[in-house]
């Protein structure tokens, strides 16, 4: 399992250290992950349920954000969307994490 440098953690999510190592470890944890799409797509929001499948531990995706519930997830795109248009004019998220992780 990677993780993006600067995770989005929702208001709501009880210590996020404990969540990322109950993720690294395919543990049972009921949260809302926001990943990169590895399609042409910018973004997924899956239940984290999702990566204990066989696929994912050779595959592992890149997580941005963590969520307590759907509707969480979906405000911290709309907030990346937000800091993503002031910076860069656009909404190219993918390019927008790309050079704020190289940036600092």
């Amino acid at each position: 399992m990677k993780f993006y440098r600067y995770l989005y953690v929702g208001d709501t999510v009880r210590n996020p250290g404990r969540v990322k190592w109950k993720l690294k470890h395919h543990a049972g944890v009921q949260v809302y992950v926001i990943t990169l799409a590895p399609s042409p797509d910018q973004l997924e929001i899956f239940h984290s349920a999702y990566l204990k499948q066989k696929f994912y531990r050779y595959h592992p995706p890149i997580v941005v954000g963590i969520a307590a519930s759907h509707n969480e997830a979906v405000e911290i795109v709309i907030k990346m969307t937000q800091e993503c248009l002031k910076t860069l004019g656009n909404c190219d998220l993918k390019e927008f994490l790309k050079r704020k992780a190289n940036k600092r």
